[in-house]
């Protein structure tokens, strides 16, 4: 046989496999993989003989060399003679810390401004109208400068501190509090809150599961109030308060003793949560107002108060429109707290990716660590979102 006739069978199965939808949308994926693929790599190779090229190479042994410089708030052991690998992880446990308490702070005040922007009050609708486009439209950095401004030089000074019960003082130096020592009986309420939040999400799901068989209603949140914090409360009175504290005092120019909040975070905090919460706020009117007025009216014809209405039948609706663009504010937030070296705020951007970037020349190190980081804590978020839009997405029959 002919060459010809050798190649015509291939080029038939070559053309078939083209042909078909599903195997040319895998042979195009496959190929841009490849392609993205390939342009990683020449950019990698490029740095790697550039850098070459000046005498530099990649290495991370710098991490076990001695950092020497202080970080202001630490929740784990840190001197300025530990190691870059551990400014590291107080960088990260300062980013985590603004990212889990700011998406907490600004999703209260982001569904709250939601809320009000439906309101029938004139008043109520357009001073939350007010705050949204105020806060929307002046650039975060802004707000962060303006809110640390304020705390720095508004508050007192520690001589002069606002004494709140001769416990807590609140100073421009920040907020100091007095500290728990754990004493050995204190786990024991502790396993009882565990146990209490345990008890809640499953009584949270047998109430919703008896209310939508037979129409009973069950108290949820005062039943978990109760778990969580009533019987963990009357254990720890009953222990005898196995806790004791030391209460912050004023030794020379500021207080010693008890822990302290510093104005960084609180300014970094507050800043990022009420800008966030602006738009979280739009994402949560916009979600309320796609839910058909017809469930509402069918609601009230069931003789269910309005209040009720908004938590058993609009919400749950609208959450499947809030949550995509919820996740990206969540996203948002994490991102934004790199903003806060413009205050001096030690988070991963000023610690690995500020002053042990200058003080060690590695710079392709450092950013590379710095760009896995917000990856990992991007993905994270996501995945966690997704799973829970996945959760409460409308089942078909």
């Amino acid at each position: 046989m002919s060459e010809t006739a050798l190649s015509q069978p291939q080029r038939n199965i070559v053309s078939r496999l083209w042909n078909d939808k599903e195997t040319r949308s895998v042979i195009i994926q496959i190929i841009a993989f490849a392609a993205i693929f390939a342009l990683f790599f020449y950019m990698i190779r490029n740095a790697v003989i550039n850098l070459e090229a000046i005498g530099k190479d990649i290495d991370f042994a710098f991490l076990t060399q001695p950092a020497s410089y202080d970080i202001g708030q630490t929740l784990i052991e840190y001197t300025s003679r530990s190691s870059h690998f551990t400014a590291m992880i107080v960088g990260i446990i300062n980013t985590l810390l603004i990212a889990v308490f700011g998406i907490f702070l600004s999703t209260i005040l982001g569904f709250t401004l939601g809320v009000l922007r439906l309101s029938k009050n004139w008043l109520t609708n357009k001073l939350a109208y007010v705050y949204i486009e105020y806060t929307r439209n002046v650039p975060v950095l802004l707000h962060i400068l303006l809110i640390h401004g304020l705390i720095v030089h508004a508050l007192p000074l520690p001589k002069n501190a606002l004494n709140v019960g001769d416990a807590a003082f609140l100073t421009n130096r920040g907020f100091f509090l007095p500290s728990p020592q754990f004493e050995f009986l204190f786990w024991l309420v502790l396993g009882l809150f565990i146990i209490g939040i345990i008890f809640s999400l499953w009584f949270r799901s047998y109430a919703k599961k008896i209310q939508d068989s037979t129409g009973k209603y069950y108290p949820v949140f005062w039943i978990s109030l109760g778990a969580i914090v009533g019987i963990p409360l009357i254990a720890y009175f009953i222990l005898g308060s196995p806790i004791q504290w030391q209460i912050p005092e004023l030794k020379g120019f500021n207080y010693k003793g008890g822990m302290v909040v510093r104005p960084e975070f609180i300014a970094l905090w507050i800043a990022l949560s009420c800008y966030t919460a602006a738009f979280i706020g739009e994402i949560v009117r916009a979600g309320i107002t796609a839910v058909s007025w017809g469930q509402t009216e069918a609601s009230s014809a069931f003789g269910i108060n309005r209040s009720r209405t908004l938590s058993l039948v609009v919400i749950p609706q609208a959450l499947r429109i809030i949550i995509p663009p919820l996740t990206s504010q969540y996203l948002n937030i994490t991102k934004n707290s790199s903003l806060a070296i413009a205050i001096g705020y030690m988070d991963i951007v000023a610690t690995i990716g500020g002053i042990s970037l200058n003080q060690t020349g590695r710079e392709m190190e450092c950013m590379t660590i710095v760009l896995l980081l917000y990856l990992s804590f991007s993905l994270l978020i996501s995945a966690f979102m997704n799973w829970y839009n996945k959760r409460i997405k409308l089942t078909e029959r």
